[in-house]
């Protein structure tokens, strides 16, 4: 395994990746990045739990209809299709029902 360096929002982490997958790790650096950044400037959400979670759904429903069957579908999607649009205040509201007052994820 090879140890890159990231940045991710401002923050540096230290990811592990196989030999040879550097340019692929650093693809998805830039897609969660650019994700989560998308999401704190348009939302002013402040919280990097929350920008987090908001992220990994957006980037995990965008994914081709057979790598990630039982999607989310939007109420305009055809049945078995997406639209490839996810509301963003109401993933936010779901959001902060799930993480209570306290805003934390545990």
């Amino acid at each position: 395994m090879k140890q890159i360096e990231a940045l991710i929002m401002g923050q540096s982490y230290l990811l592990s990746c196989p030999e040879g997958s550097e340019h692929n790790m650093m693809n998805a650096v830039q897609k969660v990045d650019s994700a989560m950044c998308k999401i704190r400037d348009a939302a002013k959400i402040k919280a990097r739990e929350r920008i987090a979670v908001l992220a990994a759904l957006n980037l995990a429903f965008e994914q081709p209809e057979g790598a990630n069957s039982g999607a989310a579908q939007s109420d305009t999607a055809a049945p078995g299709h997406t639209t490839g649009h996810i509301d963003l205040s109401a993933l936010i509201q779901k959001l902060d029902t799930v993480l209570g007052q306290d805003g934390q994820l545990l």
